[in-house]
This record gives structure tokens, C-alpha cells and sequence, in this order.
């Protein structure tokens, strides 16, 4: 994904087991600092949130971001889930600070935003829509223009993967319009989902300005990325890969795509996936079928180790692909590999 991007310290494979390392220097909170209040949240019953409750909020976030990168959304949706349910919304409810309770709101819009979006890419887009809302409702609550704007943002790439190219240039115009000033990271976060929106409904000018707008503020933005909202090379080269494709330039969505998945972290498992079953399909639809074949076996490589939804639709769309072509060898070959992998999931 990156629909949010980021450096992030998170529960990965790698810090699984760096947490199993002894340290003789860690500090164990006594039991009475601990017993009741779980249960006290999640019975509902009144307790106070401080500035702890607001960092495990966030900290939560961004370890559901580094699951969603390594082993797919659907994995980390439902982790995400829970949370919500169990811990946030009997925080939201919670006595405290006015200070404090802004700042819970402000965490969980996050968080909702993230689940929203895991929804959508999980095909469950009634439900995503529901978290976009519910986001755009406490980063309202939270007073968190930011988070209100990126989450407007989130529903206009809702609206154009679901082809809806008005609505989606509406919904990035709009996240635009609504963004407090703010830093050049952001502002290319915005322009490219403006950009792609504005290729989908054929404004080729709009589209282009909005891109090379994009491209001039992440070159001033700071070496850092978010967890969620972020916006890196990445996810420039895919929204550029998404404005050529619509302006009707084939192989340079092609070159773009590839840049694409070249300027991802090696964690960005769900990212790159996705990305080389847009451009195994793209190529594909060009004709170009020994190549698509090529991508479509490294896409495979990956596909296993990953609950996603998109991978799984992207299989499918394989498949479908490779009917017209299964008398050349090469289609029969990557058809009876991706079967095997298919039935192998399935069991």
C-alpha cells in the first residue's frame, strides 16, 4: 500500500524475533498499575485516558501498517478491527483532559482511515466507505484538518478504483480545497490523486500539471515518511503509471509501474504485489504476452506468502487472461503453475 507510506517500527517477522532477545534492563510495570484497567475499558465503565492511551493508539497504527506491508491486508484488517472495537472506541467514550481527548480522536481517525482503506482494497467497499466516514467524522470531532483531508483523499481513490472518474475528481479537488497550509509531502499526496482523477475524466492538461505539481513537492519534502498519508518515489510513479495509462500511453504506464515497484521498500510485499499484477495485465491488454507471462511468474514468486485480496482478484484476472492463448507454450506453462498455486491457497 503505500496509500499511507512510511518507515515504521512494527510487529515484522524481524522484530518478532528481536523481541525475543533477553534485556536484563527492561522495565516491568507492577500489577497494580495494570490490573482492572483493560477490563475497565472494555466493560465500558468510566476511566480517564491520558497521553499513554493516545501513543498506543498510534503505535497500534503503525504496527497494522507494517502487517498490512508484509503478509496483507487480510491479516491486518481484521486486526485492526478488533482493536477498534475492544480498546478505541471505549477510549473514545472515556473521561480526560478536553487536551487528551481531542488527541484520541484525532489517533483513531487515523486508524479508522487505515481500515478504511484496507476495506476497499479487500473488496469490501460498502464497508470501507463506512470507515471513511466514520474518519472524516472524528478528524471533524478532533478539530485535525489534516487527517479530514487525507481521508478525503482515500475515498477519491476509492471512487476512481471503482472507475467512478467525476466523483473521484471531486473527492481530490475537494481533499485539496480542505487541506490546512502544510508540508510538501503532503501536498503531492493530494496532487497525485488529483492528477489520476483528472486523466480519468480526460482533462490531460489538468492531469499533467497536477503531476508535475506532485513531482516538484516531493522533491522539497523532508527525508521522512508517515506510517499513514505518507507519500514517497513509489507512489509517484504509480499515479504517473495511472495518468499515462488513461492518456492512452501504454508502455510508458509500463516503464512507470516498473520505477514504481524499483523505489519500494523491500517490505512493501502488498505493494509490489499489486503492482506487478497491474502490469502483467496491462501487458496483456497490449498484446504483449510473453512479457506479461514474465511478470505474471514473478507475481506468482510472491503471491503465496500474502492474505490479499487484491492479489487474489489479480489471479483471477490471470487466469481469464490466459484463455486465448493456451496454445502458445509459454501461456500453458504460467496457467498450469498459477493453478497449482490457486488450489494450493484454497487448501
Amino acid at each position: 500500500m503505500r496509500a499511507r507510506t512510511g518507515t515504521i517500527q512494527t510487529w515484522s517477522r524481524r522484530s518478532v524475533l528481536g523481541a525475543g532477545l533477553y534485556s536484563a534492563a527492561l522495565l516491568v510495570p507492577a500489577f497494580h498499575e495494570l490490573a482492572g484497567r483493560a477490563e475497565a475499558v472494555r466493560a465500558g465503565r468510566t476511566v480517564r485516558i491520558g497521553d499513554g492511551d493516545v501513543a498506543t493508539v498510534r503505535r497500534m497504527t503503525d504496527k497494522v501498517a507494517e502487517i498490512l506491508d508484509e503478509i496483507g491486508a487480510g491479516h491486518a484488517r481484521p486486526m485492526a478491527a478488533a482493536f477498534l472495537a475492544n480498546t478505541v472506541g471505549p477510549y473514545l467514550k472515556a473521561s480526560g483532559p478536553e487536551r487528551v481527548r481531542r488527541e484520541m480522536r484525532a489517533a483513531a481517525a487515523d486508524l479508522v482511515y487505515l481500515t478504511g482503506w484496507m476495506a476497499m482494497y479487500e473488496d469490501r467497499q460498502g464497508l470501507g466507505q463506512r470507515y471513511y466516514v466514520k474518519a472524516l467524522r472524528l478528524a471533524g470531532e478532533a478539530e485535525d484538518h489534516v487527517t479530514y483531508c487525507r481521508t478525503l483523499r482515500g475515498m477519491s481513490l476509492q471512487a476512481s478504483h471503482l472507475g467512478y472518474g467525476p466523483k473521484a475528481l471531486e473527492l481530490a479537488d475537494g481533499a485539496a480545497a480542505a487541506a490546512p497550509p502544510a508540508g510538501p509531502r503532503l501536498v503531492a499526496f493530494l496532487r497525485g490523486q488529483q492528477a489520476h482523477a483528472s486523466a480519468m475524466v480526460g482533462d490531460r492538461r489538468g492531469a499533467l500539471d497536477r503531476l508535475g505539481e506532485t513531482e516538484a513537492a516531493l522533491a522539497r519534502a523532508e527525508d521522512r515518511r508517515d506510517a499513514v498519508g505518507g507519500y514517497d518515489e513509489a507512489a509517484y510513479f504509480f499515479h504517473e503509471a495511472h495518468v499515462r495509462w488513461c492518456l492512452g500511453d501504454g508502455e510508458g504506464s509500463v516503464r512507470s509501474l516498473h520505477r514504481s515497484n524499483e523505489a519500494r521498500a523491500p517490505e512493501e510485499r502488498e505493494g509490489r504485489l499489486h503492482c506487478l499484477g497491474v502490469i502483467a495485465e496491462r501487458r496483456f491488454r497490449m498484446r504483449h504476452v510473453e512479457a506479461a507471462c514474465g511478470t505474471w511468474h514473478t507475481f506468482l514468486d510472491e503471491y503465496p506468502a500474502l492474505s490479499s485480496a487484491r492479489g487474489d482478484a489479480h489471479l483471477t484476472a490471470l487466469l481469464r487472461a490466459l484463455r486465448p492463448y493456451r496454445a502458445l507454450p509459454a501461456a500453458r506453462a504460467l496457467e498450469e503453475r498459477a493453478r497449482h498455486i490457486a488450489a494450493l491457497k484454497v487448501t
